[in-house]
């Protein structure tokens, strides 16, 4: 790959998700300061998760078979950018869902598309889109760090910065390499779109108590994403925003930690850490306060790393092991569409109507808030622990044993 290209392809993770990283971590703390109750935030949430069930309808059925990811990029940012401005001048609950939802229609499927324009100028990419990706994390923590420092969490402008880049985006996707429909000509069922092909693999019963630990463990997972910065702000944390992006820092760390670890400790203790990561985390957050036990709100927000790589990523390796090659694409859209859209979806709703029951005036009861996703998590935990029981040789063996 071309000095030149991987530049291309770095300033196009960053800006995709300076993005993201400019509006979605403070949207709760603002919406609560325009009038919104916990329900209410909870569904505008909720608008980011159905994007992400529905977006592989539009890149499997248009994107793929009849226009080059670019120029799809290149639309769906310009129209995004602005829906989202649109977004930032509504102050009722029902429209504002609505229109965010529009915008999450267009911004979700870019998530696959700049995989695809990377994966097709890359030679290896086990070994070069790394660096490229880490040019996302790096927008995140810049985006939400520049947000806080201006004080601007209680506000719209993140949401008229981020329409502002996501035009920007859309310009620049224009000058990024050729990258053709890699499924024209061909058909494209629904079953393919959604990874149902990877639903055989529901008959072995290690891989059915995966699948369903992973949707119950992201309900829990979207409190954090949903309420954290509300909570922090409420709680009196300067620059609360700032502070999250260790989370993502330490995601960074763990990720290159990551094959070292699988190796010693193995799937089935990577992904029971990375469960457990999240019960400690909430009970942090319910036990900690930001005067003397400010220190558990900063471990709480560096546990991302574990939280996130041991169990989302060691997932993603263990359907890639699991899946035979036929269908390894379909399993990891399929658990994809499991976590990311069912899973976070159900997890918006209850995070919000828990959010609502224990709130009173203008605070909310956080200790009693935390508690939820805490017990969930540590439920989900404890049922994996007891019922996921396969070895590790017998899932590097699966593969080879099961027919394309």
């Amino acid at each position: 790959m071309r000095p030149a290209i991987r530049i291309q392809l770095s300033v196009m993770m960053f800006l995709q998700f300076f993005i993201w990283g400019t509006w979605f971590v403070t949207m709760g703390t603002y919406l609560f300061k325009i009038g919104f109750d916990g329900l209410e935030v909870g569904q505008a949430y909720s608008a980011i998760p159905i994007g992400a069930i529905i977006s592989p309808f539009f890149i499997g059925m248009i994107a793929d078979k009849y226009f080059p990811a670019e120029k799809v990029l290149a639309a769906m940012h310009l129209i995004g950018g602005t829906i989202l401005y649109w977004v930032s001048t509504i102050v009722s609950p029902n429209y504002f869902f609505w229109v965010l939802l529009l915008y999450a229609l267009c911004y979700m499927p870019t998530l696959a598309l700049v995989n695809a324009i990377c994966f097709n100028q890359m030679k290896d990419p086990g070994k070069q889109f790394p660096y490229v990706r880490v040019l996302g994390t790096l927008g995140w923590i810049i985006a939400s760090g520049m947000i806080s420092k201006l004080y601007l969490e209680d506000t719209s402008v993140p949401l008229k910065i981020a329409a502002s880049v996501s035009v920007l985006m859309g310009l620049f996707s224009f000058s990024l390499p050729k990258t053709p429909p890699k499924s024209k000509g061909e058909k494209v069922t629904i079953a393919n779109i959604l990874g149902l092909e990877a639903l055989k693999l529901m008959k072995e019963k290690s891989f059915a108590i995966f699948v369903i630990s992973s949707l119950l463990i992201s309900i829990p997972l979207a409190f954090y994403y949903n309420f954290t910065n509300a909570f922090l702000n409420e709680a009196g944390m300067e620059t609360a925003a700032l502070k999250m992006t260790l989370g993502q820092l330490s995601e960074v760390l763990f990720m290159f930690l990551m094959p070292v670890l699988f190796l010693r400790l193995g799937v089935k203790k990577m992904l029971l850490i990375g469960m457990i990561a999240w019960v400690v985390r909430y009970g942090l957050f319910a036990f900690g306060n930001n005067e003397s036990l400010v220190f558990m709100f900063y471990i709480g927000i560096l546990l991302h790393g574990i939280c996130y790589d041991f169990f989302f990523v060691t997932g993603q390796i263990y359907v890639d092991k699991k899946a035979p090659k036929a269908i390894q694409a379909s399993a990891q859209g399929f658990i994809t569409l499991v976590t990311y859209g069912v899973g976070m979806l159900i997890g918006s709703w209850v995070s919000g109507f828990v959010v609502e029951y224990y709130t009173y005036g203008e605070s909310h009861a956080w200790r009693s808030i935390w508690y939820f996703p805490a017990i969930m998590a540590l439920i989900v935990s404890l049922l994996f622990w007891v019922l996921f029981k396969e070895k590790d040789n017998q899932v590097s063996a699966s593969q080879d044993n099961q027919p394309a």
